[in-house]
């Protein structure tokens, strides 16, 4: 274990090397941090730290940076969630406010990220298997043709034609709008199979074919849905930190491109609390110069996806930490008054 003096050593060479971009000194701590001790009080503390894995000497320089596990450490330990402004909280609340729609959400969501943190936003759409039905609504464009809508409690819209092998009137496209919604609203995506089984038996013998038409292409809905979707934001930020990458970005760049990668990532994020990879312990090699902060997003205290941001490990992590929880709040306070 190390001592507190230690660890406020570790503390402020991540914040002065995360600031400068340079190697620090033992004379610069002490002359920028209230430590309370010698120079030479510091450099054994150093020495300490090196030896522990901590901090590493980069190639000649006098001065040491934070290693992966110093990082760790800070996050772990020493890194508080640094709180937004109230006027960066109201640009936030404005912003997302004017969302349309739940592709707007998300599009506003990745561009909001990637300005607040500087670095490359991914934002996972909400999933229908996690998601509930709002409402079903069922339309007549054609004596044997309808149009099914499929409302999501996230905000998501989903559209299919039906078209019918006899003509099915008003009557009975009301009756089976108020029978299917009685059954599935409210209820989860991966419920509502077992819940409209047995639908088509309850209508008249002339009407079942229809109905288990239309049934047919809601569950087909649901499967072809399925599949995850991101949207990716600010990959341009990238450049700006083009020597904090050993050799060439491109190996980020690549891995950016790999959704399943991606998807893997913000997984790691616990349900309700936050996740922080710090470079190697990203499992894909070429995100391995990179941190990933993500954390769930949802309403009524379920998360439905996650969002998250990816840049060097060297960066601001209380800043980071506390941009990404703001706006996953704000997003599923969106979603819950939607």
């Amino acid at each position: 274990m190390l001592s507190e003096r230690r660890l406020e050593v570790l503390r402020a060479i991540v914040q002065d090397y995360v600031g400068t971009e340079e190697p620090v000194g033992s004379k610069a701590l002490t002359e920028r941090h209230r430590l309370g001790v010698s120079p030479a009080t510091v450099r054994n503390d150093m020495a300490v730290l090196e030896e522990e894995g901590y901090i590493a000497q980069p190639h000649t320089s006098a001065g040491r940076i934070p290693t992966d596990r110093g990082y760790r450490l800070f996050v772990d330990r020493l890194a508080g969630v640094k709180p937004l402004s109230t006027p960066e909280r109201r640009a936030i609340q404005n912003f997302l406010d004017g969302a349309v729609d739940l592709d707007d959400v998300v599009g506003r969501t990745v561009r909001l990220l990637a300005q607040l943190t500087r670095q490359v936003a991914v934002v996972q759409y909400p999933s229908l298997t996690r998601s509930t039905v709002r409402h079903v609504e069922l339309l007549s464009l054609a004596p044997a043709r309808l149009m099914l809508v499929l409302i999501t409690d996230t905000g998501r819209v989903e559209q299919r034609l039906v078209d019918c092998q006899t003509p099915f009137g008003e009557t009975s496209l009301a009756d089976l709008r108020a029978r299917l919604n009685s059954r599935v609203v409210g209820r989860r995506f991966t419920d509502v199979p077992q819940l409209v089984q047995d639908l088509p038996e309850s209508f008249e013998s002339e009407d079942r074919s229809t109905v288990s038409t239309v049934l047919a292409t809601l569950l087909e809905t649901l499967v072809e849905e399925a599949e995850e979707r991101l949207m990716i934001g600010g990959t341009a930020n990238l450049t700006r930190f083009g020597h904090d990458f050993p050799l060439t970005i491109r190996p980020v760049l690549e891995a950016l491109e790999e959704q399943v990668v991606l998807l893997k990532l913000l997984g790691e994020a616990n349900e309700s609390g936050m996740a922080v990879r710090i470079g190697h312990e990203n499992a894909y090699e070429g995100l391995n110069s990179t941190s990933v902060v993500s954390v769930g997003y949802g309403s009524g205290g379920e998360t439905v996806a996650k969002l998250g941001v990816v840049g060097p490990t060297r960066m601001d992590y209380p800043g980071t930490m506390g941009a990404v929880r703001a706006v996953a709040r704000y997003v599923g306070q969106i979603l819950a008054e939607s």
